[in-house]
């Protein structure tokens, strides 16, 4: 039987946080299994998180290219069947509940240039390496990796300059610009094999693109002259958000601010180009600090904290009536959250974007809340990586407010299962089109299954994943049973 209603459940779940027998997920057998129990669970999205190799942190906010992706996530299992590793190799923390990002990339780097050296290139190869992004990247990871990981504008001046004036001999380079081109072709065609299997199960996948790219990337490097920065290639200033519910300092991310009058007078192709690609790596785009197109917040780079800067209007209307003609069927949805101004949403429902809405934000201990009166142009979340759990978030309540959660829960129809379960429930209900679970809450964990804390740095930040399936197995049929009760189960054939 088909489901005629457009509303529909997703679940959020990176792939850095897939079990698997090497430390960190992947894109191999684990990331099909993960497929398969989402396409059982009746939901019909998966949302995971920025797959770009991860730079300042950890983070995939702060990646070394917009268009690159992480050899973290190559599957030594696919690689073994693909006959290019002559055995498959030993687990390495298996069963780890936490990403040692150092460990695994030094435990997986020999597989990954044994697989190399028993490539054989093709042609369907050689169109891949001559991609202009493909041999950018390749010789920029290669001269960071031969000046210590130290940012580009540290670096002597021929290989700071080497975008605009090519005047470095990059022969004895080749081998490892050779390298790094194969991790990037390995890592594309197991992501488009992973996201083709999902398709066919039913599920779409949403990636998500950063607004602001890291100082410290190929977008940089190479094009320099679409951000505000000094001669030596340093940000004049910086980008963040002011004090705000998760920090009293605010939160200062160090990215660059881009030169919007430069980037208009290019067409924004420097976007339009970063929307297209990820338009055919993703079925659904979500666009991250979606407000910084109507107004961000401009940090002056000497301020040590976000506290101090100013609001800079930023080119809305302009910039989406040139671009979005160029993105034909690129799915868009954008996140809107914070204290924002009303120009802000005109912004986002006059191109029908679907904004987001938190429960943690907006759910009232105590208070009747009807979560069928909203608008239905929204993403409901329980919460986001950026979120305690849900069961973290009960927990930090007052007694008081926690028997007053009990108290609405009950009101709004949630009254079996966990606290965790009712608030799924609650999201589930909501009459917004599409509703995503984070995994943690499905799981019903507590704050040891947050993903990140806005505004700190560095570890446990990021490194949260799955020990294995079977706990996630045990709770999907009543996951299931409660998308299929809200009439949000996927549309079958």
């Amino acid at each position: 039987m088909t489901n005629t209603s457009r509303k529909q459940a997703g679940v959020l779940l990176p792939i850095s946080a897939l079990p698997g027998p090497y430390g960190a997920g992947d894109f191999g057998p684990a990331a099909r299994k993960a497929a398969r129990l989402l396409a059982q669970s009746l939901a019909g999205v998966w949302q995971i998180l920025p797959l770009n190799p991860l730079g300042y942190g950890n983070s995939p906010y702060q990646p070394y290219s917009s268009y690159a992706g992480d050899p973290l996530y190559i599957s030594l299992e696919d690689l073994y069947e693909k006959k290019l590793l002559r055995r498959l190799p030993p687990p390495f923390r298996r069963g780890a509940g936490r990403v040692d990002y150092p460990a695994v990339r030094e435990y997986k780097e020999p597989f990954l240039r044994e697989a190399f050296a028993h490539f054989v290139p093709d042609e369907e190869y050689r169109r891949f390496s001559e991609l202009a992004w493909v041999k950018n990247y390749a010789v920029f990871i290669t001269l960071k990796q031969k000046n210590g990981m130290r940012c580009w504008n540290e670096w002597p001046e021929a290989e700071k300059n080497w975008p605009q004036e090519h005047g470095l001999d990059l022969s004895p380079y080749a081998g490892e610009i050779a390298y790094q081109t194969f991790l990037q072709y390995e890592f594309l065609r197991q992501w488009r094999a992973l996201k083709e299997y999902a398709n066919s199960l039913g599920l779409k996948i949403m990636g998500d693109l950063p607004f602001y790219v890291g100082v410290d990337s190929l977008d940089v490097w190479a094009g320099r002259d679409q951000f505000l920065l000094d001669a030596e290639g340093a940000p004049t200033s910086v980008a963040g958000v002011p004090p705000d519910y998760f920090s009293p300092t605010g939160q200062r991310w160090g990215n660059p601010i881009y030169n919007w009058e430069k980037m208009e007078a290019d067409g924004f192709s420097f976007w339009t180009d970063r929307l297209q690609y990820s338009g055919a790596l993703f079925d659904i785009v979500r666009i991250d600090h979606f407000r910084a197109f109507d107004t961000y917040w401009k940090i002056p780079a000497s301020c040590p904290t976000a506290v101090e800067g100013e609001w800079v209007e930023g080119p809305a209307y302009r910039f989406f009536d040139a671009v979005l003609p160029q993105l034909e069927g690129v799915e868009i949805v954008v996140e809107d959250l914070g204290e924002l101004r009303p120009e802000v949403y005109a912004l986002r429902d006059h191109y029908r974007f679907k904004g987001m809405k938190i429960v943690q934000f907006t759910f009232q201990p105590g208070r009747r809340e009807d979560p069928s009166g909203d608008m239905e142009n929204q993403i409901v979340y329980t919460g986001t990586h950026d979120n305690q759990t849900m069961l973290g978030w009960y927990r930090a309540l007052s007694p008081v407010k926690r028997l007053g959660a009990r108290r609405s829960l009950r009101m709004a129809g949630c009254r079996s299962g966990s606290i965790a379960q009712r608030f799924v429930r609650y999201a589930l209900a909501h009459r917004a089109a599409l509703a995503i679970i984070p995994a943690q809450d499905i799981l019903g964990l507590g704050d040891e299954g947050r993903i990140n804390t806005p505004g700190t740095l560095g570890s446990p930040n990021w490194e949260w994943k799955l020990r294995d399936y079977g706990a996630f197995e045990n709770m999907l049929p009543a996951f299931a049973k409660a998308v299929a009760e809200t009439g949000r189960a996927r549309e079958s054939d």
